[in-house]
């Protein structure tokens, strides 16, 4: 039986009286936006932090920061979210628990979701850059110790700009996978692009063009963040550090 297509249902006006269901899911891909780039600043900043420090020669610290990548690697996405929202207030002291767990939606949806993203993207974002730094040779390292620079200044002006240039790529992808993931909020009733394109199909019964939507929104707006994640790859790339491809040159 052939399917006919009903476009027209999205410029129809939704139940909830506040526009058509196309403004409806650009709503939606609004919180989906406000809760990746959350996410993505908490993941940057943890995983740049342990992914810096399982390269120190400090091995008890190597061993805490790769403690805390086997953790939230190993554990599902959806079962982090629901922990994050169900079990996590209730560690925190009565009051602050309390006040967590009365938030008005969507906030008390979007704060654990945007927490629970966070981390679980840190330990990916946290072998990315070990992985860059463990990448540089050995040179780099003792070049800034023969400048006179301690050990944080040499990561700091020396080891880091040049790793965060070479998984640049690596860092892009991560960051699309923090958008397409925010998807798994819609469990704990955060209603992002994906909750509310499954909320237009319940109401309109138009499943395909709800999710064909959805599945048009997420993709150009994964295109917009790969062609400004180029071009900032290319804003500073290093000549003779990485090729055109983003691979390191030879002998580099």
């Amino acid at each position: 039986m052939k399917y006919n297509w009903n476009w027209g249902i999205l410029l129809s006006p939704e139940p909830g009286g506040t526009g058509t269901y196309l403004h409806y899911l650009v709503v939606g891909l609004g919180w989906t936006l406000a809760t990746a780039l959350a996410a993505w600043v908490i993941a940057l900043v943890i995983g740049s932090l342990v992914g810096t420090l399982r390269t120190t020669t400090n091995p008890w610290v190597v061993r805490i920061g790769n403690g805390y990548v086997e953790i939230f690697r190993n554990i599902p996405l959806i079962v982090q979210m629901f922990l994050w929202f169900f079990v996590f207030p209730e560690f925190l002291p009565k009051g602050l628990g309390d006040a967590i767990k009365q938030m008005p939606p969507p906030w008390s949806s979007y704060i654990p979701a945007v927490l629970c993203l966070g981390i679980f993207t840190s330990v990916r974002v946290a072998e990315q850059v070990r992985a860059g730094i463990q990448s540089l040779p050995r040179g780099q390292r003792m070049a800034g110790t023969a400048m006179g620079f301690t050990q944080d200044q040499t990561y700091r002006y020396v080891i880091l700009p040049q790793a965060f240039r070479i998984i640049m790529p690596p860092l892009t992808s991560e960051f699309m996978n923090v958008i397409k993931n925010s998807s798994v909020a819609l469990t704990i009733g955060l209603l992002e692009l994906t909750g509310r394109a499954r909320a237009m199909q319940e109401f309109s019964f138009q499943v395909f063009e709800a999710f064909a939507a959805a599945t048009v929104i997420y993709l150009l707006t994964n295109l917009v963040v790969v062609l400004g994640m180029r071009a900032l790859e290319r804003k500073i790339r290093v000549p003779g550090l990485i090729a055109a491809g983003g691979a390191p040159l030879a002998g580099h």
